[in-house]
């Protein structure tokens, strides 16, 4: 299980050129980390009487942040599960006609989840950056630029996982699969671009 290895264990497996865990499990990971940043800075809201008004918006972020941390580290494994059952369906046997089809069809599919999941990553990544964007604009201002980080690690989980979503549709037959999920990446894409700017006017650093 991924989650549970030391960060030295996760970055000596990511470096040794095995193919998993790779950019997708690590961007699962990356807006994790966004949305701890962002929990972080309601918890150095939460209680203190200068910052009463905010108390109801940091409660819920803090509650949300907890939920969506751990439904991403849970997303690390199913995408380094995912591409293993790209791995397993290409080395099933191929001798007959029948053999070939049954393949074939394992193949697509299997290639279909490696998109579904990090598109799941990416739409996760997006609430990321909108709960690092309540911190810093309701959060401690002392807490700002731990809440920018966040921000930064979200985009950049975002952007990664839909580069996978998109690697994989370019082996997928289904035109409609292809289309609805290009449209949706984009779609996604073009909200995190929106939500970037609106970021960097409120950060003002």
């Amino acid at each position: 299980m991924l989650p549970e290895l030391t960060l030295t264990e996760l970055l000596e497996q990511t470096a040794a050129g095995t193919p998993v865990p790779g950019g997708g499990s690590l961007s699962a990971l990356a807006a994790a980390m966004g949305a701890a940043l962002a929990q972080m800075v309601a918890g150095l809201t939460i209680g203190r009487p200068r910052y009463i008004d905010a108390e109801p918006a940091m409660q819920a972020l803090n509650a949300s942040a907890q939920r969506l941390r751990k439904d991403l580290l849970a997303a690390m494994d199913r995408d380094a599960g995912a591409y293993t059952g790209v791995m397993a369906a290409r080395k099933l046997p191929q001798t007959s006609g029948r053999e070939k089809s049954l393949r074939d069809e394992a193949i697509q599919e299997a290639i279909c989840e490696a998109a579904r999941v990090p598109l799941s990553v990416a739409e996760m990544a997006l609430e990321a950056m909108t709960l690092a964007h309540t911190a810093i604009r309701q959060g401690n201002p002392n807490a700002l630029s731990d809440g920018a980080v966040g921000a930064l690690f979200a985009r950049a989980a975002l952007q990664g996982a839909v580069y996978n979503v998109r690697i994989n549709l370019q082996s997928i037959r289904n035109e409609d699969f292809r289309t609805r999920m290009t449209e949706r990446a984009t779609e996604l894409e073009d909200r995190a671009a929106e939500l970037e700017a609106a970021i960097k006017t409120d950060i003002n650093l």
